[in-house]
């Protein structure tokens, strides 16, 4: 197996696009990880199945709906135990492209900095097929954070990162408690304050 990427997707009904995303993920060679919250429509059953065929993807079943950072903080110890040397999260609903994600791992490689963002509202991002409401709402709460919290990622709310692992290990991650977007600008801000170097790429 690849032991530099692992990558992590929590899934919760995810079946139709799931087909899509993970045989594209198989095809750049890449070790997977989902985090299935117990979903109805069978997602955690059809992402066995690619398992069993490609033996590259490994099935973490819970129970119940635990959110998504609780999801990703599985991963991350997933991958550590594993000695993965970078840990992707990335969205199961079509929403984060395997196009982009090439470009993410370009600049991990090449630049070498601790934490790569996927970035909407950097100089060549955008959005495609969002409400003029979603767009606003999302560019507002990512001003409000950096407003509040300092730094200068423009996209803090951003889900499709790549961690060096190395470096995450240094913030305490029990302590992180934050779900949904929230975890993610926690994420960014705790990854700020050990001078971890941060790049935001356009996707």
């Amino acid at each position: 197996m690849n032991r530099d990427y692992l990558v992590i997707v929590p899934t919760y009904n995810e079946i139709t696009s799931i087909g899509i995303l993970l045989p594209q993920l198989l095809e750049l060679n890449l070790d997977i990880l989902v985090v299935d919250d117990g979903s109805p429509d069978g997602t955690a059953d059809a992402c066995r199945q690619l398992g069993l065929e490609s033996g590259r993807i490994v099935v973490v079943e819970r129970k119940k709906k635990l959110g998504l950072g609780s999801a990703y903080q599985a991963g991350f110890k997933y991958g550590e135990d594993r000695g993965y040397k970078y840990l992707i999260e990335m969205d199961a609903d079509g929403s984060h492209q395997v196009s982009d994600l090439r470009s993410l791992m370009v600049t991990m490689e090449q630049e070498q900095p601790d934490l790569v963002i996927g970035s909407r509202w950097v100089s060549g991002g955008s959005v495609q097929n969002w409400a003029r409401s979603r767009e606003w709402l999302s560019r507002a709460a990512n001003i409000y954070a950096r407003l509040l919290l300092g730094g200068k990622v423009k996209d803090m709310t951003a889900g499709f990162r790549i961690y060096r692992t190395e470096k995450l290990l240094q913030i305490d991650l029990p302590s992180v408690k934050s779900e949904g977007y929230c975890f993610q600008i926690e994420m960014t801000k705790r990854m700020a304050q050990i001078n971890g170097t941060i790049l935001e790429v356009p996707i």
